[in-house]
């Protein structure tokens, strides 16, 4: 038997698990059927509440599953985006409160700061780099809303790709000045190492992953605009962490940027 799709509902059913700090089972649990399509209108509904009940405001685009490894890992050929609100940017000098989360991850990025628009399906990774004014370190926190983590492309998809908090590092430098492709990242906690990593892991290139989403978002009448913030995919596996642990990433040329949790 089909159970119809009740967008709505499913709506509901994950906003109200993000905003009582509480995990869920997935969607798909009720229903199998959900498309990737149907996910990201469940995104759409999703951050438009949000936008609507908690005054916050759209900063940018989050990539997901940017790395083959992980695709493979998912069964997808493809990579996932999300979107970033003014309420999740987060301050290295302020700790994290550990007890707004359910059970999060913390994964090393680099965030593009763009200084013009960009869009269209015709976009190259040239004009990714001449549209960024800065890159900078970043930290993206995930904190999917489902039991023990787990979940198929269309649940992460309408849980906005499990979206928590993101951190920015205090050094910001133009594009011009490194290469992107070859950046070395080394993710410590609590002073031990935890992962090292690279920008190649991101699609071989961070622009590549964002030449791929301004290209998805072109299909949908999307796309970037000036002064958007773009997370383009974690360089590392992600880590958990708990109260008291402070997570710092250094990256070749970026400098570092530093999570700390209370």
């Amino acid at each position: 038997m089909t159970v119809q799709i009740n967008q709505q509902k499913m709506v509901d059913y994950l906003y109200e698990a993000e905003r009582d700090v509480k995990e869920v089972i997935k969607l798909t649990d009720d229903y199998p059927q959900l498309t990737i399509q149907e996910a990201y209108r469940i995104q759409d509904a999703l951050l438009a509440r949000k936008l609507e009940e908690n005054g916050t405001k759209q900063v940018g685009v989050k990539l997901g599953l940017t790395s083959k490894a992980k695709q493979q890992m998912m069964g997808v050929n493809e990579a996932i985006y999300g979107y970033l609100h003014s309420d999740m940017l987060a301050l290295e000098w302020e700790a994290i409160e550990f007890s707004q989360l359910i059970h999060p991850k913390v994964e090393p990025e680099i965030a593009f700061f763009l200084g013009e628009d960009l869009a269209g399906e015709a976009v190259t990774e040239a004009d990714v780099v001449k549209a960024t004014k800065y890159v900078a370190p970043a930290l993206e926190v995930i904190d999917s809303r489902y039991k023990d983590f787990r979940f198929t492309l269309a649940d992460v998809i309408a849980d906005n790709c499990s979206s928590a908090k993101f951190i920015v590092g205090s050094k910001w430098v133009s594009p011009h000045m490194l290469d992107l492709g070859q950046i070395g990242m080394v993710l410590s906690k609590n002073s031990a190492v935890e992962q090292t990593g690279s920008s190649a892991a991101v699609l071989g290139h961070p622009a590549t992953a964002i030449v791929w989403a301004v290209k998805e978002l072109a299909k949908v009448g999307k796309g970037f605009k000036k002064g958007d913030i773009i997370l383009s995919g974690a360089m590392s596996e992600a880590i958990s962490f708990q109260p008291g642990d402070t997570v710092v990433a250094d990256f070749d040329v970026l400098g570092s940027v530093t999570l700390s949790c209370k």
